[in-house]
């Protein structure tokens, strides 16, 4: 048996972005055809391509180590399985809707039909706020739900809203939920501590391939006269490395900063005085 049982989605907008960044973080999860077992000998791993809802239910019952899934689709399970680390892909918000002049807050839900494919993160937002709605469960799609007559709103996960827009709905209130895609664990201590180290190096990488796709490598030489403010805008994780240049009185500086802000700090450094500054994008790193 493996050292890690990897569950990923076989399918959806989860799917194909959990392979890439598992591939940036040096595992081998590409299937040749619809295989729902794939095995990675080198880095020890079996991966099980499952249903994305199913994913929290093998986990959290112990029969997989790890998992990716939607934070929503954790939530809305009745298993013991904890969020160990979100991903940054995914994006999505879970909101009520209804037919716009109709319900217009969480307040006006109260003693009305809700439709959803949530009824377990659904009812646990409606007791925090002190609500009591009748829930009408759906799988699958709840767009139609009010205006077949079903419910008199609906509780979903929004991405961009056109699919709401097409039924004639919008958006009430404050978000349900944010969600996106994380790795999940179940509550029990794995079974063996090759297991505790397998789930430790996962974790480590990818954080390493999160940081890598949130920053980027700064290079640029720099007067010694002018380094102590070109330090100011390139601070770095840590510090900036800082080497001397065959010409007398210039130093090269190497920095970690946002991507984001990259174009603005180079305009910055340019303005005090730095000069062939470069980017270079990152494929991992560990910090």
């Amino acid at each position: 048996m493996a050292a890690l049982r990897f569950a990923l989605p076989n399918k959806g907008s989860l799917s194909a972005p959990a392979a890439q960044m598992l591939a940036e973080a040096g595992y081998r999860v590409n299937r040749s055809g619809r295989e729902l077992i794939v095995a990675d000998p080198a880095n020890d791993v079996q991966f099980f391509f499952l249903r994305p809802r199913d994913i929290a239910v093998y986990v959290g019952e112990g029969s997989l180590d790890v998992g990716i899934t939607g934070r929503d689709l954790l939530r809305d399970s009745t298993v013991s399985a904890k969020e160990i680390l979100s991903l940054g892909f995914g994006r999505a918000a879970f909101y009520f809707a209804g037919k716009p002049g109709g319900i217009s807050d969480a307040a006006g839900l109260a003693g009305k039909r809700i439709a959803t494919s949530y009824p377990k993160l659904v009812q646990e937002h409606l007791a925090e706020l002190g609500i009591e709605a009748h829930l009408v469960r759906l799988d699958g799609a709840v767009e139609t739900a009010v205006e077949l007559g079903v419910a008199d709103a609906i509780a979903d996960v929004v991405e961009t809203g056109t699919t709401l827009r097409t039924s004639g709905l919008q958006t009430f209130g404050d978000p349900i939920l944010k969600s996106e895609a994380v790795l999940i664990q179940g509550e029990q201590v794995a079974d063996t501590q090759q297991t505790v180290d397998a789930v430790e190096v996962l974790t480590r990488r990818l954080q390493g391939v999160l940081i890598a796709r949130r920053y980027v490598i700064l290079d640029f030489d720099c007067p010694v006269a002018a380094q102590e403010e070109a330090f100011k805008l390139v601070p770095g994780i840590e510090a900036p490395t800082v080497s001397p240049l065959a010409r007398e009185g210039w130093v090269a500086v190497r920095s970690l900063v946002p991507r984001d802000h990259a174009p603005r700090v180079m305009d910055e450094l340019w303005r005090v005085g730095a000069r062939a500054i470069l980017v270079s994008s990152l494929d991992t790193c560990r910090i």
